[in-house]
Formats: C-alpha cells, sequence, structure tokens
C-alpha cells in the first residue's frame, strides 16, 4: 500500500475554512485555545484537571450501557475502570447515529482518535488516553441519517416515527437489512460482517442502542469506548446551562459576538445560534422552545409553559431537555475528562465559535484536532489511470483541466493556433500602424478588424480542438469514470461511500492499514494506493 500525501489546498474539495485550519492560518487560530500539536497536550493536561468531571457517574453509566450489548465488551470494560483514575483523560469524536455507519469517515474519524490517544501514551506514559465515540443519539434529522450507499447502490430506512432517531425502534429495518445483506454478497468475510448488523439490529429495541452495539462490535478491538448521552443523570449536571438557556441566553450571546469576530477576519458562521438552544424532548417529539410573550411555547405543538413552569421542570426532569449544536459542545465537554475533539472541517468550524461560552460556563476548551481525510485507489482503478497514461496526481486537478492537458499531451494534430494568433498580432499592429500614419482616424477601424480576425482564429481553433477531443471520447469516459469513483456527485469518496467497500476488500488488515497512514496532526489528505 502506498500513500500519498496531498495538501489540502490542493483539493478543490475543501473548504476555505478547512484550508486555513490545516495551514495555521493565524486569523483563525485565534479562535482556538491550543494550537493542534502534541506539544499542546501537556498544558491541556493541566487545565483539564482542573475541571470538576465526575468520573464515578461517567463509569456507572457507561457499564450500564455496555451491560446491554451483546458484541464483545471485555476491552471496553477495561478502558472504562480506567476511568476512575484521575490520570486517565478521553479523546472524543462524534456522529449521529446514521443507517448502517453512513458514509465513510464516520471510520475515519474512529481511527483517527484511536491514532491520537496512541501518540499521546508514547508522549505521556504517565497518563491513560481512552478515546471515546459520542453518538448524537437525540437527533432528530432523520433524513441525514435514514441511508447509506454501498458499491453505487443506497439503502433507504423506511420509517413514519418521528422525534429522536435514537429512541426510534427497530422494527422498521428489516428491509434495510435485506438490502445491506444483498449488495453484501455471499462471501465468508461479508457473512461475518453482516452477522454484526444484523444481531445488534434486531436485539435492541431502540436504534440508539444497536446502533452503539454495532460499532463497539465494528470497531471496540481498537480501544474505542462508546457512550449514548441521551441519559438522565447525565441532564443532571446541565441543569444550570439549561437554566441560563431559558433565562439569559449567554451562549447565543457569546456564539453571535464570536460569530462577528470571524466575519472579521474572513470566516462564515457555521451554526446558527437562537436565544434558546434547547429542544423539549419526549416520547415521538423532539421539538424546539421558543419564549412568546411570557410563556415558553414548544414549536408545532399545543404545549406551553410559565416560567416557573419551565424552571421547575429542568430541576425536577431534566432529562425533558436536549440541547442543540450550540450547547451540544458544552454537555459533552462537563461530562467527560477530555482533552481534544476529533471532527471533520465542518465540525471544527463551529466549535471554534465556542471558546469565549466555554470560558464563561467554566468548562475547559479542548484541542481541536482535524479528523484525516483518505482516498482509496483500488488496484483495478489504478490500471486504468495506467492504461491512460495518467498519474495518480493528475486526478487532483480540477476536471476541466485535466481533459484539456489530456487532449494536448494526446492529440494526433498540433491543433493550437497559438503561434498563428500571435503572428496574426503582430501583422494587425503594422496595419495599425500605418493606417494611423496616412489618416490617424482609421487607426481605430484597422484595430477592430483585427480584433474580429483573431476571434475568427480562436473560433477556428475551438473548433480543431473539439475535432481532436471527439476522436479521444472513449479515453475521456474513462477519465470521468475514474474521477466518479474518486469524488461521488463531485464530492470526497469520504462523504459518500460506505467503509464497508474498502473494508471487505482486507478485513484483516483494513484498520492496521488505516493507523499506520492516519497522523490526525498531520493535516493532509492520505491517498492510500493499492499497487
Amino acid at each position: 500500500m502506498k500513500v500519498i500525501k496531498i495538501p489540502y489546498s490542493e483539493v478543490e474539495q475543501f473548504s476555505a475554512t478547512d484550508v486555513a485550519y490545516a495551514n495555521l492560518d493565524k486569523d483563525l487560530l485565534k479562535f482556538a485555545k491550543y494550537e493542534p500539536n502534541l506539544e499542546s497536550f501537556e498544558q491541556v493536561l493541566a487545565d483539564k484537571a482542573q475541571d470538576l468531571t465526575d468520573r464515578d457517574l461517567l463509569a456507572d453509566v457507561l457499564r450500564k450501557q455496555y451491560a446491554t450489548y451483546i458484541t464483545d465488551t471485555v476491552l471496553a470494560e477495561g478502558q472504562i475502570n480506567l476511568l476512575a483514575d484521575e490520570r486517565t483523560f478521553t479523546i472524543v469524536t462524534a456522529h449521529q447515529p446514521v443507517l448502517f455507519t453512513g458514509p465513510a469517515y464516520l471510520a475515519y474519524k474512529i481511527i483517527s482518535a484511536v491514532k491520537l490517544t496512541r501518540s499521546l501514551k508514547e508522549k505521556h506514559t504517565d497518563f491513560n488516553f481512552i478515546p471515546v465515540f459520542v453518538t448524537g443519539g437525540e437527533d432528530h434529522d432523520f433524513d441525514e441519517m435514514d441511508h447509506a450507499n454501498l458499491y453505487g447502490k443506497t439503502i433507504q430506512w423506511k420509517n413514519e416515527e418521528s422525534g429522536s432517531v435514537g429512541r426510534m425502534s427497530t422494527k422498521s429495518l428489516d428491509e434495510a437489512l435485506q438490502s445491506l445483506k444483498d449488495i453484501l454478497g455471499d462471501s465468508p468475510s461479508a457473512r461475518e460482517c453482516f452477522d454484526v448488523f444484523e444481531k445488534t439490529h434486531t436485539h435492541h429495541r431502540s436504534y440508539g442502542r444497536a446502533f452503539c452495539d454495532l460499532i463497539n462490535g465494528l470497531f471496540g478491538s481498537l480501544g474505542i469506548v462508546v457512550l449514548n448521552m441521551d441519559e438522565p443523570r447525565f441532564k443532571e449536571k446541565m441543569k444550570n446551562i439549561f437554566k441560563d438557556e431559558i433565562l439569559s441566553h449567554h451562549s447565543a450571546d457569546y456564539v453571535r459576538s464570536t460569530q462577528k469576530e470571524m466575519e472579521n477576519a474572513g470566516f462564515g458562521p457555521q451554526a446558527y445560534a437562537r436565544d434558546i438552544n434547547l429542544f423539549y424532548l419526549d416520547k415521538g417529539m423532539r421539538n424546539r422552545i421558543e419564549k412568546v410573550g411570557q410563556s415558553y411555547q414548544i414549536v408545532d405543538t399545543t404545549l406551553s409553559f410559565s416560567e416557573k413552569e419551565i424552571l421547575e421542570m429542568i430541576e425536577k426532569e431534566p432529562e425533558r431537555f436536549s440541547p442543540n449544536v450550540v450547547v451540544r459542545p458544552l454537555f459533552q465537554e462537563k461530562i467527560l475528562p477530555n482533552l481534544a475533539y476529533v471532527g471533520g472541517g465542518g465540525e471544527l468550524a463551529y466549535w471554534l465559535e465556542r471558546k469565549n461560552q466555554f470560558e464563561f460556563f467554566g468548562i475547559n476548551f479542548p484541542v481541536l484536532v482535524r479528523r484525516d481525510s483518505c482516498l482509496w485507489v483500488d488496484k483495478g482503478t489504478l490500471k486504468k489511470m495506467q492504461k491512460l497514461e495518467l498519474d495518480v496526481s493528475d486526478f487532483f486537478k480540477p476536471e476541466v483541466e485535466q481533459i484539456r492537458e489530456f487532449v494536448s499531451r494526446n492529440a494526433e494534430h498540433e491543433f493550437s493556433l497559438q503561434d498563428e494568433k500571435g503572428k496574426l498580432e503582430l501583422l494587425w499592429s503594422i496595419i495599425e500602424n500605418k493606417a494611423a500614419a496616412i489618416d490617424p482616424t482609421l487607426k481605430g477601424a484597422a484595430a477592430a478588424e483585427g480584433k474580429n480576425q483573431i476571434k475568427s482564429l480562436e473560433k477556428i481553433e475551438d473548433r480543431l480542438r473539439r475535432a481532436e477531443k471527439q476522436k479521444h471520447e472513449v479515453a475521456l469516459g474513462q477519465i470521468r469514470n475514474i474521477r466518479e469513483k474518486l469524488y461521488p456527485g463531485g464530492g470526497l469518496q469520504e462523504r459518500t461511500s460506505n467503509f464497508l467497500e474498502f473494508y471487505l476488500r482486507n478485513p484483516d488488515n483494513y484498520f492496521q492499514t488505516l493507523l499506520d497512514a492516519f497522523d490526525p496532526l498531520d493535516m493532509h489528505l492520505k491517498v492510500l494506493v493499492d499497487d
């Protein structure tokens, strides 16, 4: 396996903010508390030790969650026991409970977090570092989680339920599971892999618990611990922050002011901060809370509460409240002894809006680590490139540029008229000067005629190029097919294709291949070429 590192700046699919963070842009890094490097963690370890993390609560909740799993939990149980030690810290990544793990970058998040914990352990041998995968089990954006793409086919979860996805029933997953089985095929490795999906999704009643068990079954051997934040005892720790959302709106104030500063620095806002960044959570319901006059309305329902009633509910039943994207980072860092958040470019962009909010609530702001991005080039694709006498690097050029260069390099006849164009421009320059010498008023007419002839020459050149291009339509079609495999729909491969496409090629070595290639503190696209 050959690994090629490509700077983010050379990949058009990465956003300007993503590129700026990878380049350690000073105007952007001022919104972070620490630089993303190993040296920063010495200070982070000292700072996070000052937070009052309830380690006993965290370990107890995890043990009870893991007690319900049917996949192997022995390694995770040892990791959970370490959390009682004040010299144990976490490295967190997180994702929504997407169908069958969704796009491949979910796996890349986990591998990046695992790799970072191992790097930290080598440098800080007196501490323990545990990678933790947090599931957004309370999310209700079902249309973002109800599908998975595998080998160019889409698996859809058809479900009429509403509310929190993590609380939805697994009974409606039979058709999706059958589709997954059909697509995976009947090889021994495919059957073994499908068995994990089938058992976890049929054993548990709630989808959130099935998803956590699945992640443990797939990735638990790497030492990752899975945590579902939809837990009443965790919400107890958030009561003061929930009350602040209702009464004072400090989160909105700090995030909005930071967003203005970021805009002034040239970086656009990410998350929309509302005055109240909480949802009301109940069976089949996760609806926004909005203040209307003197009452608190649950949007799209008839439910309404007075200030006294909603504050009493927070005090007695905090589990009825669910943070949105603005408050969720606070919730996560409040519960965990966490040092770093490992996420994609879009995630880090909205975390960068949170530093002042964290300072106000007295919670340490973590190191923001950009997860590894990865592009796989299999042997078949590589052979197609080589047959066309193209290099992997050619496919990081914009498509129009790559095709233009290919046609020029492989043209049977020279179609460029650049030399002729230069000679014609020189000729008409001479004619203009002669015209001006005889009658200055004729210079404009001569110049206009010269421009017309240059345009006519350019049109002929375009026709010659198109004619030459048609001779290479088969090859150009092959180039487009390769690009579609590398960039499905024009986007990054990792944002569409499920990790199983790559895992099943070599299940015994897949994780180790990624661990060897990855380093989330080295912010380059890792291109894995199966040569």
